[in-house]
């Protein structure tokens, strides 16, 4: 698991662009427009997705188009599966809990 992956995903604006990159790939100018950020800034945002192989990418006429790279947000779901079973192990317990208190206060509205 790479830590540049989640230092890069930290910063809002570069998290609102994978957002934005999730649907489809997108222009330079459309990521502006819509962010509405100036262009050096989306650019400098753009180059510390790409150096960590957050995206990718590719020339198009005078266009600068980028994709989302899939492999590195696999990446990120293989690491949360691990912590993903302590989670489901305490909502679990927490739920037979919870099971447990609403027996106990049926069975003393009963006496």
């Amino acid at each position: 698991m790479n830590s540049q992956t989640f230092a890069a995903l930290a910063e809002p604006h570069r998290l609102h662009i994978v957002e934005l990159l999730r649907d489809n790939p997108r222009s330079v100018n459309e990521i502006v427009d819509t962010l509405r950020l100036n262009q050096p800034q989306v650019s400098k945002h753009l180059k510390v997705l790409a150096d960590a192989g957050l995206v990718e990418v590719r020339p198009e006429a005078q266009k600068r188009i980028y994709t989302l790279r899939s492999e590195p947000l696999r990446e990120i779901n293989q690491w949360i599966k691990k912590y993903r079973k302590l989670w489901e192990e305490q909502f679990d317990r927490l739920e037979a809990m919870l099971k447990e208190e609403h027996k106990n206060i049926k069975r003393k509205e009963v006496e």
